[in-house]
């Protein structure tokens, strides 16, 4: 039976890089046996620009109906002065509210071609591969109350609550520990339980979770000590599970290990596995419309999708593989190159993936 999948491209870049991703999908579904649907939609500025809304109805409705959901990037300086509710990055907040997509996989990847890339000693990242689980629906970004009110002495104060239920800490730890199964079943839980209540329950539940799955070796680590880890020795870990905001912050520097943004995919997945899929790095207006925008975090996101959506973990390392062949090939777009390289284009990157293939 046909998927579905909506593609996004949304603003900036993601226009050019989304259409390499395609690219990829097409040539899966003519040459390797892919049965799915492709479905056109808009979000961010470009739909805001449309309907006047940054999430129309009709894509709420689309990616509803859909199995995957493949977005490229969504913002820029055109819409900065629109009010915060219309603003194109509520389009994006708006579809992972709307999914219930909880559970944010960002994996940092250092391909061993681009060790020299990376700002760290080869030999502190080569051979990298980490995945780290974010919870993404709740936390001090959603937390109520917020705001900022005005004391008796006439000055202001800015106030966010951090809140997080058991079924929350649960449904993330597991989709952790499932995702460890996969992988070297080791997870490190990541708190600040010893100033924040909120996190001292996280360390609780996860212990509880925890021990569902004897075969994953569980650990906990202070988010200072862990954010210190990832810069001083990262391949000790494998999977890391954290909030909200702490997610935000370590997955931004476990990105800048691997050398470059533009080579990161990421998931948002919801209870049952249905997700959407798009590279780490934001929509670059700079460099919109100039063909030097790296399209393989979303293709890599294509595979992530193959492999958590689709079930289809045989096309998912084809994919891999390609992109592992066009690098070994020297070839490089604009932010990876280095003496010696072939620089291309976004859309000959594209094709020189789809030619692995």
């Amino acid at each position: 039976m046909s998927k579905k999948i909506l593609v996004l491209p949304g603003d900036g870049i993601g226009q050019e890089i989304v259409a390499e991703a395609v690219k990829v999908l097409r040539c899966l579904q003519a040459d390797h046996g892919l049965a799915v649907e492709l479905i056109d939609g808009v979000v961010g500025g470009t739909a805001y620009d449309q309907t006047g809304s940054p999430l129309p109805e009709e894509t709420l409705a689309q990616a509803r109906a859909c199995d995957a959901v493949l977005l490229g990037a969504v913002g820029g300086p055109k819409w900065e002065g629109l009010d915060i509710a219309v603003r194109p990055e509520k389009g994006l907040l708006g579809l992972r509210k709307e999914l219930g997509l909880f559970a944010n996989l960002r994996p940092a990847i250092l391909y061993p071609q681009l060790a020299e890339a990376s700002t760290l000693k080869a030999e502190v990242v080569s051979g990298l591969d980490l995945m780290i689980v974010r919870e993404l629906t709740g936390g001090i970004y959603f937390g109520q109350p917020r705001g900022v009110r005005t004391l008796d002495n006439g000055e202001r104060e800015g106030f966010n609550t951090l809140v997080y239920r058991e079924s929350e800490i649960e449904r993330i730890v597991r989709s952790a520990m499932e995702i460890a199964m996969r992988r070297n079943k080791r997870v490190c839980s990541v708190d600040k339980a010893n100033v924040l209540e909120a996190t001292e329950l996280w360390r609780e539940v996860a212990n509880r979770v925890g021990q569902e799955y004897p075969e994953v070796e569980l650990s906990h680590m202070y988010v200072d000590n862990a954010a210190m880890q990832l810069v001083r020795a990262p391949k000790q870990f494998d999977v890391m599970v954290t909030t909200n905001m702490f997610g935000d912050i370590l997955s931004d520097c476990a990105a800048m290990l691997t050398g470059s943004i533009g080579m990161l995919p990421s998931a948002s997945l919801d209870a049952n596995g249905k997700g959407m899929y798009e590279p780490i790095h934001g929509s670059a207006p700079d460099i919109a419309g100039k063909g030097v925008a790296n399209p393989l975090a979303t293709i890599l996101s294509v595979a992530m999708m193959l492999r958590y959506s689709l079930n289809q973990p045989e096309l998912a390392e084809r994919v891999e593989q390609a992109v592992q062949q066009v690098l070994s090939q020297g070839l490089r777009t604009a932010d990876i190159d280095s003496p010696g390289m072939t620089r291309l284009t976004t859309a000959q990157m594209g094709d020189a993936v789809v030619a692995g293939l």
